[in-house]
């Protein structure tokens, strides 16, 4: 059969760049599919570290009530001097309260860790809800003794909407996929997420200071918490799994604006750690998680080929290419979408509005790359400025209670 020669134009070179991204993907997914949890019993004492800022209130409530259900050993709440109505919240529960009007989130999580006096601690947002058996999951990876930190699986929690659906679909993808094969191939996962992360606490103490200094080309580092303290856990020898048996609920953004504002400030951080860690000898001692690095950086260039495909058939009028592109990217990207998709069957019909995303998400990430030295929080009123991390807004001067004032 002979074709035009406009097929073999478009269709050979995008061929070529489809079987290797298929390649790179079954690297992946293959030591996904052998990943097991730990799941012999092993109990740790375990503290809650929670930084709190302007939290919705009924979420803040429900997530303290799951964290009470955990029976943990201690939870402490470092709140913004800010957000009276979090401080009013937890004093319901029994709970330790932290005050703090220092800005940002790290110098938060360092106060709420040199509290702690339990040989677990658990950063966790405020905004995350446990299920009732997480405590108990989560200890169990550190009967190996060389695991410093250990991941959740996180999911959406609430909204019902596009972005949520669209937000669940890379969730599951990443813990199903990245995470899975990273924990299973060298017990190093990238990043253990800040919505929860459990690390020894002995090591949260010997890591603070290289922590709280992080710099990125002169310039004080100011979100990327959960990046970095990964970082400094596998730079110093210990390791870092995740455990898919453990799993939690985070609000997510309902709102374009927002979303695109988080995926930018996620996108800087994950360019600046994986960039740094590149460069540095320890990560080559764990050569899948180098892999993984490399791998996603080209993925933000390469991703964006497929649509100039498709501009270029719709422009050309090669209805027939561009019917057949359009079938292999719900084919295939439902493939790679097949443990998600089996949890919520519906979402085989958001697949096209999750292509039209991970190519905006890629766009992100290039502006990410060029604005990389830039330091503001985005969806908080908080910045780097003159090399100081300051608030972008004064906060309101709270009254006087008999609450722990933290110094």
């Amino acid at each position: 059969m002979n074709l035009p020669v406009y097929y073999y134009v478009l269709g050979t070179p995008l061929g070529v760049l489809g079987l290797f991204r298929w390649a790179c993907w079954l690297v992946r997914r293959v030591p996904a599919v052998l990943y097991r949890p730990f799941l012999e019993e092993h109990r740790l004492s375990m503290s809650l570290v929670v930084p709190v800022y302007q939290e919705d209130p009924e979420i803040f409530a429900a997530a303290i009530e799951s964290w009470l259900a955990n029976d943990v050993e201690e939870i402490i709440l470092v709140i913004d001097a800010s957000d009276r109505t979090c401080q009013e919240i937890a004093r319901r529960y029994p709970v330790t309260v932290v005050i703090t009007t220092v800005p940002g989130k790290r110098d938060a999580l360092r106060r709420g860790w040199r509290r702690a006096t339990s040989d677990l601690v658990a950063l966790v947002d405020s905004d995350t809800l446990w299920a009732s058996d997480v405590a108990r999951e989560v200890c169990k990876p550190f009967a190996d003794p060389r695991i410093g930190g250990v991941g959740t699986r996180q999911s959406v929690y609430g909204s019902k909407g596009f972005l949520a659906r669209i937000t669940d679909m890379f969730l599951d993808h990443r813990y199903f996929d990245e995470n899975a094969s990273q924990s299973l191939l060298g017990k190093a996962v990238s990043c253990l997420s800040g919505r929860t992360a459990v690390y020894r606490r002995e090591l949260l103490l010997e890591i603070e200071d290289d922590f709280m200094d992080e710099t990125f080309w002169g310039v004080p580092c100011l979100s990327g918490d959960d990046k970095r303290l990964t970082t400094l856990v596998l730079e110093r020898g210990h390791l870092t799994y995740m455990q898919r048996t453990a799993e939690v609920w985070s609000t997510f953004p309902d709102r374009w604006r927002i979303f695109f504002r988080q995926r930018l400030r996620w996108a800087r951080n994950t360019w600046r750690s994986d960039l740094r860690a590149l460069s540095k000898p320890w990560v080559w001692r764990h050569p899948f998680l180098a892999y993984t690095m490399i791998d996603k950086g080209l993925a933000s260039f390469t991703l964006l080929l497929g649509p100039i495909f498709m501009i270029v058939a719709l422009a050309t009028q090669n209805w027939i290419f561009a019917g057949v592109l359009a079938l292999w990217w719900q084919i295939s990207r439902s493939a790679k979408l097949l443990p998600h998709i089996r949890r919520r069957p519906s979402s085989f019909f958001l697949v096209p509005g999750y292509v039209v995303v991970s190519w905006l998400m890629a766009l992100i990430k290039l502006q990410a790359l060029m604005t990389i030295r830039r330091q503001r929080w985005l969806t908080r009123e908080v910045a780097v400025e003159n090399g100081e991390v300051v608030r972008t807004s004064e906060p309101e001067q709270h009254p006087q209670r008999r609450t722990e004032i933290a110094v």
